[in-house]
């Protein structure tokens, strides 16, 4: 429950003289006050006061122009506000419409609103029209208006509940549930009953027998259904909605009609319940305890899914290809992720990064690559989904942490399963088109400039029959600057390639600047990269020149030769493998500065120096052991 610990802070406000503090004091002390102060102090509700027993604070403010600072401060710390006017002052519920509501939309004060109409007692009888009829076409303006209430602090009547109707707007709220225009259920409510219905369909045939229900109930109400109560409920159901009920017991749909009967009814305080009990907060989303706490690891350390994680997403897929074409169309996609609260591969840089069928649906290798690159990119948002999606593990048994990288170069190798890759490249060197080609799209003549970086991922089969997933994430030329800027921009690359146009010198002459840029920001940051040096284009007539260059610089560095591909012709020379091969390898092909050859030769300057003087302190020691011998001798011989 959202607000149990630190209660409900409820803002009373509107014109002078509506009875604010009069409303505030009866609701307080149960007695109507002979003398009202301008302003009363922050005001505590009795915790019993209420069924939910949430601390309740309401806070009383003046409408003079002088406290106009106080009351935006009071107003924009409010969980729901109070507006009264007074019923024998038609003028002060104007001023609802004319600018208390429209102050709220421009404080942003974005809180459920209970509109409260005081000093009933005091109409004039005769000019009496009905509360609904007043206040119908204003709710409608302003859909934040919860509940309208009309009240007497003189002869005590509706003023608890103008104060039940605020906290429970705060516990209970209707706009994450319901969409009062349309009168439905908002799609993320459905898609968390949805998952509430599925995980209490223990035996997964589409809907909750008469034992199902009974065991729900238990849980989220801690009291058992009488077998009439499971009768009438279905009943009603099926007497509005005949597809709500079958043979079997209650299907998704009747389900879901009975959450709106409740909220059409008021009673949404049911439907929360059963939510909260499920784990879901206010937002409905799974709350923290429900998710994976904060992963503490080093920058140049990664998460992974565990082998237990990929099993289940194995048999997730085959669940959801309803089709069995070995792939997941839109709509099955959709459908598996309809227990969550939305799809998140519509948006980048999910969408489009893994490899799809001829048809456009997921492949198998492309819904575990989105799953993994999910988990390098976002591990507590990966794991949540899975958890939507039905996981029923330890949240911790699903991710792993890998070892940190420069251990890796220590031991000279590598046990991740997933490789990140950065590619770097100069303006039109193909690095998009290398990106396409990974995961199989066709090769496209359009020239189209990257702004911002873009992932692909796949699935990598190895020489020894294993299989790694690669991540490639493009990095525009003009972003290598702003990248470099950031202490720790290289900790979670495993291996970089640098794309390059054979056929255009310049554009090696660019790539050779932004190698020796990364190059040196490596060895400074500690975080030395291994490289691959990719000659693209190979398709189109060569610059002799720029591959004996590229050739010099890259055995220079300690580099192999750069790679000659063509993403036109789909040539590739296994590049894909070899860039796996250099991250399983993290002590090689990393490539070598100016400056880290002048360390490097100073510090062989400094060993040899330290290994002369310890030859000949070995020598003098042994001069000195020969010595004593020699001189032992001759006093024996004496």
């Amino acid at each position: 429950m959202a607000k149990s610990t630190s209660g409900v802070r409820i803002v009373v406000a509107g014109d002078r003289g509506t009875g604010k503090s009069s409303l505030i004091i009866t609701a307080a002390t149960e007695s109507f006050p002979t003398k009202v102060p301008p302003v009363l102090p922050p005001t505590r509700l009795p915790e019993d006061i209420f069924p939910d027993r949430v601390p309740v604070t309401i806070i009383d403010t003046s409408s003079s122009l002088e406290e106009r600072g106080k009351l935006e401060d009071e107003l924009k710390r409010a969980d729901a506000v109070v507006l009264t006017y007074a019923c024998d002052q038609p003028s002060t519920l104007d001023r609802l419409t004319t600018f208390w509501l429209p102050e709220l939309r421009r404080l942003e004060v974005k809180v459920p609103v209970i509109v409260a109409g005081c000093k009933m007692d005091s109409r004039d009888e005769q000019q009496a029209v009905s509360l609904e009829q007043v206040m119908s076409p204003i709710m409608q303006q302003f859909r934040e208006i919860e509940t309208c209430i009309e009240s007497s602090a003189f002869k005590n009547i509706q003023i608890p509940e103008v104060f039940y109707y605020a906290q429970k707007a705060v516990i209970h709220p209707t706009a994450p549930l319901f969409d009062q225009e349309t009168q439905m259920l908002k799609p993320r409510c459905v898609r968390a009953l949805k998952r509430i219905f599925i995980l209490s369909d223990h035996d997964r045939d589409g809907t909750l027998s008469d034992a199902e229900l009974n065991d729900f109930q238990v849980k989220c109400f801690s009291a058992p259904l009488h077998p009439s109560e499971i009768v009438e409920v279905k009943r009603v159901v099926q007497d509005k909605l005949p597809e709500g009920v079958n043979e079997n017991g209650l299907t998704l749909s009747g389900f879901l009609f009975l959450h709106a009967l409740f909220i059409e009814k008021g009673r949404l305080e049911t439907t929360w319940t059963v939510l909260r009990k499920f784990g879901y907060n206010n937002d409905i989303s799974l709350a923290d305890d429900q998710l994976l706490p904060p992963i503490k690891r080093t920058p140049d350390q990664s998460v992974e899914l565990t082998s237990e994680a990929v099993e289940f997403l194995r048999g997730l897929f085959t669940l959801f290809d309803f089709d069995g074409d070995d792939a997941l169309n839109a709509l099955e996609l959709d459908d598996l992720f309809s227990t969550a609260p939305e799809n998140p591969w519509n948006e980048a840089p999910y969408a489009n990064a893994a490899e799809k069928n001829a048809l456009g649906g997921l492949t198998l290798n492309g819904f575990l690559s989105e799953w993994a690159l999910m988990t390098v990119l976002d591990p507590i948002l990966a794991v949540e989904n899975l958890i939507y999606v039905g996981y029923a593990g330890d949240p911790a048994s699903a991710v792993r942490v890998t070892r940190q990288r420069r251990v890796d170069r220590k031991k000279r190798t590598s046990d991740r399963n997933v490789v990140q890759c950065f590619v770097f490249g100069p303006k039109e060197a193909g690095k998009s088109s290398f990106l396409h080609s990974f995961v199989r799209r066709p090769f496209s003549e359009v020239y189209t400039p990257t702004t911002e970086d873009r992932y692909t991922v796949n699935i990598v089969d190895q020489p020894d029959g294993t299989k790694k997933t690669l991540i490639l994430r493009e990095i525009p030329e003009d972003a290598v600057k702003n990248l470099l800027s950031h202490q720790d921009a290289l900790a979670a690359c495993d291996v970089a390639v640098l794309i390059h146009d054979s056929w255009f010198e310049p554009s090696w002459t660019r790539a050779r600047k932004l190698l020796v840029e990364v190059a040196r920001h490596g060895e400074t940051m500690g975080y030395e990269v291994p490289f691959v040096i990719v000659a693209a284009k190979d398709d189109l007539e060569s610059n002799t020149t720029a591959i004996q260059d590229s050739t010099r610089v890259s055995q220079d560095m300690g580099l192999e030769a750069p790679i000659p591909i063509s993403t036109r012709l789909g040539e590739f020379n296994h590049v894909f493998r070899k860039i796996v091969k250099a991250a399983s390898h993290p002590h090689l092909s990393i490539p070598e500065t100016e400056a880290a050859k002048t360390r490097k030769h100073y510090q062989r300057l400094v060993n040899r120096s330290l290994m002369a003087v310890s030859v000949g302190a070995a020598v003098a020691v042994v001069g000195l052991a020969a010595y004593r011998v020699y001189a032992a001798r001759k006093n024996a011989s004496s």
